[in-house]
């Protein structure tokens, strides 16, 4: 093929076979993106056949970081940010450290690696990848609950440490320019000082500049004139924040979103940007997959495995038992330790530079892009089973129950709640959007909420409504509510897969209670019906019907 086509070529192959072994992983009940992985390593340069540009595909792939982490920011407040730094700077921090050393004694004293190279390893197991994380969350609906804000903002924390770290690699290179401890600590201090003046820089300027630049680009009236203001931002933000400052192309898309989030164009840069974002989010995979080296699990297979083991036991267990000690519900533990339990973009940066530096071995980056390429397959696997666990640890130990509720007084109702509130009253299960919407179209009906975010529940008795924190899907949550005396339960969720066992435990304690649910397809609907909902919506139907009866007033 022509030399000028390498670049189209590596985009075909990606994207054709991502496609293809995507819907296979879909149908074999894998998540898709065990595919995409796949897909990577068959055009890759370690198996026969088709090989595409592995650089190409690796610096596209960073434009996805860039627009998923401007599309973060875009709904990440810095009052979210300051909210949670009281667990996700300290427990960053310490779950780094403790994952750099596990890695770091794995290298040194069982494969006698040199201190440097194993310190380097150790890091690159101890960040998780932004793009696996935000796409599971977002799978899950918990990128905007507590949980998931806790586990974004914790890395944030890694993402800032991981800047400090890059800077400081070359002092890891042996004697020279640097190496002396003066010199070391002026150039954390000079690091320190530049992510200091982006941020200041990006929270007063940017938050005036940019909200302009949208605002005069949107009075030509042009959609693909936004579009493009809102890729130029997102990605020219990026890499002038590393080029001028030394952050982080992903950092520096995040804070580009956090400045425009509260501007009116926030909601539509962020629909602007998602197609893109998602396809570039798919070069992601195919470029870690293209980095595999099969041979690895042959000739290393214990390594493999021990890699593998400090990823997702090693880190996990560490995350999970720092949440607790932080005084942090059981489901927020679970959650955040999931979150953490891979690596991504950076572990490969990391130990690009290390080989540039000459202070890792070869093998270490095969290492880590295997336990990469394991970690980011069995990830969604790993969120699949955090509630059954969660659920099954709760049922066999009253430990766990005690950490679940400790300092919680919010999962059940204040004593001095108004009766008429508990009376005939409608449950509402779910307060996101559509749950907001309707709380206001019911007015002063008697009403009582049930959700899962710890912010949700503070907000909504904070403005005096009766809200209980805890899971619909459990009977104390119910029974908090006051089912018993509820005329309807309004489950206002997007995944209405928990819907049928949740109704029949809420019918167990009121035989009478109505049911209504909003099914997003005709046979969701016809599923919903059959576990006995009184009153299923179809979106889409609903919002038809709606506009027909305002257009024939």
């Amino acid at each position: 093929m022509h030399d000028g086509m390498t670049l189209i070529s590596t985009l075909a192959a990606a994207f054709g076979l991502a496609l293809v072994l995507g819907l296979l992983a879909q149908w074999a009940r894998l998540p898709a993106l065990v595919g995409y992985l796949l897909a990577g390593v068959l055009i890759g340069p370690y198996t026969p056949g088709f090989v595409g540009d592995v650089h190409l595909a690796q610096q596209l792939s960073e434009v996805g970081v860039m627009l998923l982490m401007f599309g973060v920011g875009l709904h990440f407040s810095v009052h979210d940010l300051v909210s949670v730094k009281g667990i996700a700077l300290p427990g960053a921090l310490v779950q780094m450290a403790a994952a750099t050393a596990m890695g770091a004694g794995l290298a040194h004293f069982w494969w006698d690696w040199s201190l440097g190279a194993s310190l380097v390893f150790g890091l690159a197991l101890s960040v998780a990848s932004t793009v696996v994380l935000l796409r599971a969350l977002e799978a899950r609906e918990l990128l905007h609950t507590g949980n998931g804000r806790i586990a974004v903002g914790w890395l944030v924390v890694e993402d800032l440490a991981m800047v400090l770290a890059l800077v400081l690699m070359p002092v890891l290179g042996g004697p020279g320019e640097g190496s002396s401890g003066g010199s070391l600590a002026l150039t954390i201090i000079t690091t320190l000082l530049a992510v200091a003046a982006f941020v200041a820089i990006m929270l007063v300027a940017g938050r005036r500049l940019l909200p302009w630049m949208l605002w005069q680009v949107n009075r030509t009236g042009s959609r693909e004139l936004f579009t493009l203001a809102t890729v130029a931002a997102a990605v020219g933000l990026a890499v002038g924040a590393a080029a001028l400052f030394g952050v982080s192309v992903a950092l520096g898309a995040f804070f580009a979103g956090l400045v425009l989030r509260e501007s009116a164009f926030s909601e539509r840069a962020a629909h602007e940007s998602l197609p893109l974002r998602d396809a570039f989010a798919v070069l992601f995979f195919v470029a870690v997959g293209m980095l595999f080296d099969p041979r690895i699990l042959v000739q290393q297979p214990l390594a493999v495995l021990a890699t593998v083991a400090v990823i997702l036991v090693g880190k996990t267990v560490a995350a999970g038992a720092l949440v607790l000690l932080l005084k942090y519900p059981l489901s927020t533990a679970l959650t955040v330790a999931v979150s953490l339990a891979q690596i991504g973009e950076f572990s490969f940066i990391l130990l690009g530079l290390g080989q540039s530096l000459n202070l890792v071995p070869a093998e270490a980056t095969s290492l880590v892009v295997a336990g990469a390429i394991v970690s980011i397959a069995l990830n969604p696997l790993l969120f699949s089973g955090v509630e059954p666990l969660r659920r099954w640890v709760l049922s066999r130990s009253a430990w766990a129950r005690r950490l679940e509720a400790r300092d919680d007084p919010l999962g059940e109702l204040p004593a001095d709640t108004p009766q008429s509130a508990l009376a005939g009253q409608i449950v509402l299960v779910g307060h996101g959007s559509l749950g907001t919407a309707l709380h206001d179209e019911l007015g002063s009906r008697p009403l009582v909420v049930i959700d899962r975010d710890r912010d949700v529940v503070e907000k909504l008795r904070a403005a005096g409504h009766a809200a209980v924190l805890g899971e619909a899907s459990e009977a104390m949550t119910l029974v908090q509510a006051h089912i018993a005396q509820a005329a309807w339960l309004v489950i206002a969720v997007t995944d209405v897969r928990g819907v049928p066992a949740m109704l029949a435990l809420a019918r167990q304690l009121n035989p009478q209670l109505r049911c209504a649910v909003v099914a997003h397809t005709g046979e969701e609907a016809q599923w919903l019906a059959d576990a006995g909902v009184n009153e299923v919506l179809r979106s889409q139907q609903a919002l038809a019907q709606a506009l027909a009866r305002v257009v024939a007033a």
